[in-house]
């Protein structure tokens, strides 16, 4: 549909951007329609519309307009660390210990050094290369996992351990990647690794992370005097562009500083409907995001080798990824439940669980991309994309193997739902008896839990509502005043 592009070159700059971004949001929710009958992720619809859309396939999005998407990437990645800092509660990690924090330290790393050893030592590819994907390895994309335990029901200490593992993985991802991309750039800057190329980063880093700290405190401190949901968000936005404005002319990833922010705020405040206010917001802004990934992916380079990196064909060494990075994640989870001595079902399983990768590995990627160039962005942004639609197919399927497999869940009525097999009169109750009491139970239970607004709709609706009483009370005080004089 190369007509639709030359048609679109010969308007307006402005009215190129508002259809491609138009085409890009239609098409985005048009295949999660699709992806959702096949019960699959959000995620892999949003990538799928941006490579059918994209050069390769319809061609409707003019090259001009996705060699200037990056800005769209800053923004999500703002909002996707800022939400991780969430979960870094430090009254939750003193409940749980030690223990966990170690439990994720292995599991995430383990997928790391073993990516790692097989990209570089075995199959000889570059530095820059195997550090930053071996970096991306060690995230996991909690969403699937936390779909298939709510739709199962599980529940237990697997279910437990799981949930906190998924928390914290992201920020070990994050702080790895910040390390891992300063010594790939020290390796293809070709002066070695002397103190501008390394130290240098890591005191900018260092200075990034206190001054999010700081902006933390600072969010907190404007959200103590009452402001209406419009004002809260807009503060908080204000807050998130601003950070990432320093980390720009720091040079510096803001990602670790606006997880920083979140940390502190959330720790601060202990005010979680920020949180929930700013994920209702930022679904459009992440399906940009995705969407303008999808359109980036490469394939003339997915079937052709490089000499920067390897001679192999980027579609052979995806596939190793995919298989290797499952091997890591499942020895890091088993060494990890080993260390800390968890129950053999966490043990034998928890591995199968962490297999989904897709929102922060593949910002992580594009930044990456960004920051690297070249052929060296190129491939590993292609494979990232690529084997993120993978994993998000398998992994459902791997999360719910492992809540059955680590009896979190039951297909039998006896263990789903609990009754009296005993009737007042001490009479044992027959097996229809039964049968009827934990089906008339079951319906019960699912009428008691029909799914109303999601958390952050509650936030949204009751910010909303909490705005027209304001506006009301205001409306009636003036009037009043008017009145009066």
């Amino acid at each position: 549909m190369t007509w639709f592009v030359d048609l679109l070159s010969k308007t307006e700059p402005v009215t190129q951007v508002i259809v491609s971004l138009a085409v890009m949001l239609t098409f985005g929710f048009l295949l999660t329609r699709i992806t959702k009958l096949a019960k699959l992720p959000n995620v892999t619809g949003y990538i799928l519309a941006g490579i059918i859309i994209g050069p390769y396939c319809l061609n409707l999005v003019p090259a001009n307009i996705i060699g200037n998407l990056d800005f769209i990437s800053d923004i999500a990645l703002a909002f996707i660390a800022f939400s991780v800092g969430e979960f870094f509660k430090l009254d939750t990690l003193k409940k749980s210990g030690v223990k966990i924090i170690v439990l994720t330290i292995f599991e995430a790393l383990m997928a790391s050094i073993v990516v790692f050893i097989v990209m570089y030592a075995i199959l000889h590819m570059s530095l820059s290369f195997s550090i930053v994907l071996a970096a991306l390895a060690s995230a996991t994309a909690p969403a699937s996992t936390i779909m298939t335990i709510r739709q199962t029901k599980s529940k237990g200490d697997f279910v437990d351990t799981l949930l906190q593992v998924v928390a914290l993985d992201d920020v070990v991802s994050l702080v790895a990647y910040s390390v891992a991309i300063s010594v790939a750039l020290a390796s293809m800057g070709g002066n070695g690794f002397s103190f501008n190329v390394i130290v240098l980063p890591i005191l900018k880093n260092l200075a990034c992370l206190v001054i999010g700290a700081g902006f933390g405190f600072i969010l907190a401190m404007l959200m103590k005097v009452k402001h209406s949901s419009d004002n809260r968000l807009i503060i908080v936005i204000c807050v998130l562009f601003l950070f990432c404005a320093i980390g720009s002319l720091l040079n510096v990833s803001p990602l670790l500083g606006c997880m920083i922010i979140g940390t502190v705020y959330i720790n601060v405040t202990k005010d979680e409907k920020l949180f929930l206010q700013v994920n209702y917001f930022s679904p459009p802004i992440l399906l940009l995001f995705f969407v303008s990934s999808g359109l980036k992916f490469n394939f003339s380079s997915l079937f052709a080798g490089s000499s920067v990196i390897s001679t192999i064909p980027l579609w052979s060494i995806g596939l190793i990824y995919f298989f290797v990075r499952i091997v890591g994640k499942y020895l890091g989870a088993y060494l990890g439940c080993l260390t800390i001595k968890k129950k053999k079902e966490v043990r034998n399983y928890l591995g199968l669980a962490l297999i989904p990768q897709a929102g922060v590995a593949i910002g992580l990627a594009a930044l990456g991309a960004r920051t690297l160039g070249g052929a060296v962005g190129d491939a590993l942004q292609t494979i990232i994309l690529a084997s993120s639609v993978l994993y998000e197919m398998v992994g459902p399927a791997c999360a719910k193997l492992s809540l059955y497999l680590s009896k979190s869940y039951s297909n039998k009525l006896e263990d789903i739902v609990e009754v009296e097999e005993v009737k007042p009169d001490g009479q044992e109750k027959s097996a229809a008896e039964l049968l009827i009491e934990r089906i008339q139970a079951i319906e019960k239970a699912n009428k008691q839990n029909i799914p109303q607004e999601t958390k952050e709709e509650e936030a949204f609706t009751e910010a909303g509502e909490e705005t027209e009483l304001e506006m009301y009370f205001n409306d009636f005080r003036n009037r009043n005043i008017r009145r009066r004089f």
